[in-house]
């Protein structure tokens, strides 16, 4: 990560009774990262330990998630892995994470800030569960069985045993001298481990479907099953007191098929979901009575879960996110938070302290009032590849099913409660929206022989958009922004000046070839800045919109998506190089002057209250203080009480 320093100068000022303060100033680091929220990619394991959770989130990586507070988690450290972080058990100071093709991946956590991986074994299949007792690593490998490594020096962890299994190997536990592995099409299996150089298959039970996780009480296994057309599921509770003749004495069905257990006192937590992954949830199974299990208590969760740890009254249920969900009461189980915005973030809109981003599927919502610690407060699933903008209480975003549009209004009024105000349906597959006054914009790419366009929707009503003129164009329309009378819409074309002042009847009015492939746009004045892949920022004189002339650029290291201007600056999401930020202020000669490579790939940037919004791709949000602005203490906002308000 590189950070690049903007030259500022010195200010100074006198204090007489009152202190006031008048002028902002330029900023020591410009720009200065204050606070980041995380993309989960697709959290499909979780362990607990102490006060943090340990997230394997497949191409993702660990994460590592301080759950001190259940109700406010926060991620304090990642590491990602070559593979996919498939499963994952903690001991002591480390992590071990089965990671697919990756193998078993052994992490120090001694620092949950600054994880760092310190060992690895490549196991000969693909590592999709892990369980550690002593000083032994068990890896459920697949088609190839049990792998016993010895983990006593977890800088060089080596195998001493393995035992085949005749189904593939998905889950693993162990408890005494036995591992019981869930191996799929297999059932459970019972391997005696007291020689973990020479393990050995001692007893199985074989059950319908797939056996698929496995958690063990006592003298039971509790074992997670899918039935062979992945539909119903459930648990099956097997006793294991006689190891040599498990049997079965109870089961379950679940309303999706069980992919994890877990226990906890007298009661089992399976998270399940459907063949869709867009539903799931967490049931509480009272299993006091091993004969007669029954659920007790259930809750949704906002997709397929897959994994579920349980400590101190906390569910913890990795579901493509992470759900914190309270059991203190196992009837009534609560979901008081959801870690982890869905991945990848690819455009922010940003208005009165919230954010709102867009990702595959979702849109999120984010409490940005403590810029440092931003807090997803809501999350709606929509159609594929949303796009969004914020005005004036109204949330407009625009995502497709194929070539069909759907454009949202949500009342966000109550930042934290949303509610869907309008609905319209549109041709074509929408790529952009910006919003004005009583209207939106949406920029639609047409089906296969249709011309992309420019639609006009009056929100006026906000209940019942109507949609309303368009313009057509050739080539591929990527973006828009509105200021006065004008749209401003770009594309492979460069960047197209439409008369918008009838709505009934956008016009095109003037136009200007950009170098490059023009992605996105804002407008300040008389200038418009163009995002234009690997031609960087251009900046294009629309003072007469009839004749727009380009009078300066500026080649980022990266490929320019997206661009925001506030002040004198123009901020640059340039993908793979993060966030760059221009001196615009003689547009003529604009010039790079910082700059913050990001983890992720950077796609959009927003600037509202004095902070600057990067939508990341993989690594979610990134929030930085806005250039030329010397402190944000409240005032922005208009909390001063944590100035003074006199000086002796």
């Amino acid at each position: 990560m590189r950070l690049q320093r903007c030259m500022a100068p010195v200010v100074s000022f006198v204090v007489t009774t009152v202190c006031v303060v008048t002028v902002p100033a330029l900023a020591q680091d410009c720009p200065e990262l204050v606070g980041s929220l995380p993309a989960v990619v697709g959290a499909s394991s979780v362990a607990v330990a102490g006060a943090y959770a340990y997230v394997a989130d497949r191409e993702g990586g660990l994460r590592v998630v301080d759950v001190s507070n259940p109700a406010a988690p926060v991620q304090v450290g990642f590491i990602d892995t070559p593979g996919q972080a498939l499963s994952v058990a903690v001991a002591g100071a480390y992590a071990y994470v089965a990671d697919l093709e990756g193998g078993l991946r052994v992490v120090d956590v001694s620092d949950p800030a600054a994880p760092v991986e310190v060992g690895f074994y490549d196991v000969p299949g693909e590592a999709w569960g892990v369980a550690v007792a002593g000083a032994y690593a068990y890896v459920a490998d697949w088609m190839y069985g049990l792998r016993v490594v010895d983990v006593s020096n977890p800088a060089a962890p080596v195998e001493v045993g393995f035992a085949d299994t005749p189904g593939d190997a998905h889950g693993v536990a162990v408890a005494g001298s036995y591992a019981y592995v869930g191996a799929v099409q297999a059932g459970l299996r019972v391997v005696d481990v007291s020689n973990p150089a020479a393990p050995v298959e001692v007893g199985f039970y074989n059950m319908p479907g797939y056996a698929l996780d496995v958690a063990v009480a006592g003298a039971y296994a509790y074992v997670a099953w899918v039935d062979d057309y992945w539909e119903v599921g459930g648990v099956r509770v097997i006793d294991v007191s006689n190891p040599a003749a498990p049997v079965q004495v109870g089961f379950i069905d679940t309303p999706g098929y069980a992919e994890g257990v877990a226990m906890a006192g007298a009661y089992a937590y399976v998270a399940w979901g459907d063949y869709s992954w867009e539903v799931g949830g967490l049931s509480v199974i009272d299993v006091s009575n091993p004969a007669a299990p029954v659920e007790v208590g259930f809750v949704d969760t906002p997709k397929h879960a897959t994994g579920v740890a349980v400590a101190d009254g906390w569910a913890f249920v990795a579901n493509f996110f992470l759900s914190v969900i309270d059991v203190s009461a196992p009837s009534s189980p609560l979901a008081v938070d959801l870690f982890g915005i869905p991945s990848p973030v690819v455009d922010i809109a940003a208005a009165g302290g919230y954010a709102y981003a867009a990702s595959d599927y979702y849109l999120t919502g984010i409490d940005l009032s403590t810029p440092s610690a931003p807090v997803e407060v809501w999350a709606t699933d929509v159609w594929e590849d949303p796009f969004v903008a914020v005005s004036e209480g109204y949330l407009y975003a625009v995502s497709s099913w194929g070539w069909v549009s759907y454009f949202y209004v949500y009342d966000v009024s109550t930042p934290s409660a949303p509610i869907l105000a309008g609905l319209l349906e549109m041709g074509g597959k929408g790529v952009d929206v910006a919003v004005s006054g009583g209207y939106a914009y949406v920029v639609i790419r047409g089906d296969p022989g249709s011309s992309d366009s420019l639609r006009v929707v009056d929100v006026s009503n906000p209940a019942a958009p109507v949609e309303g003129g368009s313009y057509y164009m050739l080539g591929y329309a990527e973006g828009v922004a509105v200021a006065g009378a004008y749209a401003y819409v770009v594309g492979d074309f460069g960047l197209r000046v439409v008369d918008v002042s009838n709505p009934a009847a956008p016009v095109e009015v003037g136009f200007y070839y950009t170098a490059g492939y023009a992605e996105g746009v804002a407008v300040a004045g008389a200038y418009a800045y163009v995002a234009a892949r690997w031609a960087g920022l251009r900046v294009v004189d629309v003072a007469d919109p009839t004749a727009p002339v380009e009078v300066g650029f500026v080649d980022t290291q990266g490929r320019a998506l997206g661009a925001a201007v506030a002040g004198s600056y123009a901020y640059v999401a340039d993908y793979d190089y993060g966030l760059r930020v221009v001196d615009v202020s003689d547009p003529s000669a604009p010039v790079e002057v910082g700059f913050y490579d990001t983890q992720g790939g950077a796609s959009d940037v927003a600037v509202a209250g004095g902070y600057v919004h990067l939508a990341d791709g993989s690594a979610g949000l990134a929030v930085f203080l806005e250039c030329g602005v010397l402190f944000m203490d409240g005032f922005e906002f208009g909390d001063t009480s944590a100035w003074s308000a006199t000086v002796p």
